[in-house]
């Protein structure tokens, strides 16, 4: 019944939201509804990873580099933007199945979509991937999905978990009826003390909740240099002998800020968060160069900027090429109404940083680099002044990047804590489920 109720509930959230969300492109709809081929099984238990997106994906590639010496991997994800970064990481054609790897990115393992969260779609989902034990990246506790796994006898983990303030007060409010779904965890493996205990408070217990750290220090790529990189300042016509700052996860209005925000002659790339940010982002940048253009001129313009200043990063999968470059990197979703973006990566190439007073959704890593003096927080207001400073003193700028540096290394090991707490839910599940 409660399956039907469920259901019932979703088509109609379905129909009063359908003005928003058919506005947006999405693909894999059959996928979405469980409609995916059955997974061959290895000679040996099966883990399922779900990743919800780009974030997520990248933070697993330890652990699945990891879990892959003991289990078969099925990583799974939902969102677009998610299963061609898991593709690329994991499916590209030099890596063999099982074995194999895409450069830099550990073993291969399958990718498959997750489903929407209606008994049928999870029915077909789980009837395909057959787990036998599945880990969720950071939360994403569906109810459908929870009741179908304990209904299979399928430990279900949450791995590298959060669950932030603002999250939590809406969590809380529907307590009474999701907190079974967080007592019926196996174990909750979270990132800080605040986290654990608003994992607790939802209802799991004291005893299957552990402090872990967060594998996103370790999924943090410290290697130099990055491929590709010097290609992609090449196309977009980045000068070498003028500084560069690059913005990574811009939300709408921060390419203006940033724009408006740097002294003459200083190059601005930035990147933003989704794909339907690009054009807007674009108007903020006058005359930039557009990653997917050709460098014959500006975007929008029949004319060739001379030397161009402006860039706009409107792919996937090349932020970490474009850090690279950088003199300078700004965090985004920052300045603006949302709660801030990871400041891993650029750490982890050594850059100097800068992020906004929102940071919210990173709180614990921008707190551990603040403690090391390895990253700026500042305001709108302030924001010109620090970029000047930054700018003008570049024994600063290598000493801020090496701080950061030390700061990734010094937090790693994360990938492991975790693997410790996985491997005992696979040990008993040694024979493949029929």
């Amino acid at each position: 019944m409660m399956g039907i109720a469920l259901d019932a509930g979703y088509a109609l959230l379905a129909l009063a939201t359908a003005p928003w969300w058919m506005r947006k492109a999405r693909g894999g709809w059959s996928e979405r509804f469980g409609n995916i081929a059955p997974v061959p099984r290895a000679d040996r238990p099966r883990l399922l990873i779900h990743a919800v997106s780009v974030g997520e994906v990248n933070l697993t590639r330890p652990l699945v580099a990891r879990m892959a010496r003991e289990a078969d991997i099925v990583l799974s994800t939902t969102t677009d933007t998610g299963i061609a970064r898991a593709r690329a990481l994991y499916e590209s054609s030099d890596a063999a199945p099982g074995t194999g790897s895409a450069p830099g990115s550990g073993p291969a393992c399958r990718v498959v979509r997750f489903p929407l969260d209606s008994s049928r779609s999870v029915k077909r989902f789980l009837d395909a991937v057959r787990p036998d034990a599945v880990a969720l990246a950071e939360l994403e506790l569906w109810p459908n999905f929870a009741r179908a796994c304990a209904a299979r006898g399928i430990p279900l983990a949450v791995i590298n978990g959060r669950l932030s303030e603002r999250s939590f007060k809406g969590y809380r409010l529907g307590r009474a009826f999701i907190g079974r779904y967080f007592r019926g965890l196996t174990f909750a493996a979270v990132q800080d003390d605040a986290y654990a205990q608003r994992f607790m408070a939802m209802g799991v217990a004291r005893e299957r909740c552990h402090v872990a750290g967060t594998m996103k220090w370790d999924a943090a790529d410290t290697r130099l240099p990055v491929a590709g990189a010097a290609e992609l300042a090449r196309e977009l016509g980045i000068d070498a002998s003028r500084p560069l700052v690059v913005a990574g996860s811009t939300e709408p209005g921060e390419p203006a800020l940033l724009h408006r925000s740097l002294p003459e002659g200083v190059q601005l790339l930035c990147a933003p968060r989704k794909p339907e940010w690009f054009d807007e982002a674009q108007r903020d940048l006058p005359g930039c160069v557009r990653r997917t253009m050709s460098r014959g001129g500006a975007a929008g313009s029949s004319v060739a900027p001379a030397p161009p200043s402006r860039f706009l990063l409107d792919t996937i999968g090349e932020l970490r090429k474009a850090y690279a470059l950088a003199d300078i990197v700004v965090v985004g979703r920052s300045f603006g109404q949302l709660y801030g973006s990871d400041p891993m990566e650029p750490a982890a190439l050594g850059k100097p940083i800068i992020i906004g007073p929102r940071s919210a959704d990173f709180a614990t890593t921008v707190a551990a680099m603040l403690e090391d003096q390895a990253i700026i927080q500042t305001d709108a207001a302030n924001l010109p002044a620090v970029l000047r400073r930054l700018l003008d003193d570049p024994a600063a700028r290598a000493a801020m990047g090496q701080r950061a540096l030390e700061c990734v290394r010094r937090h790693q090991g994360a990938t492991e804590r975790h693997a410790a707490l996985l491997l005992p839910l696979l040990a008993s599940r040694r024979s493949p489920r029929p």
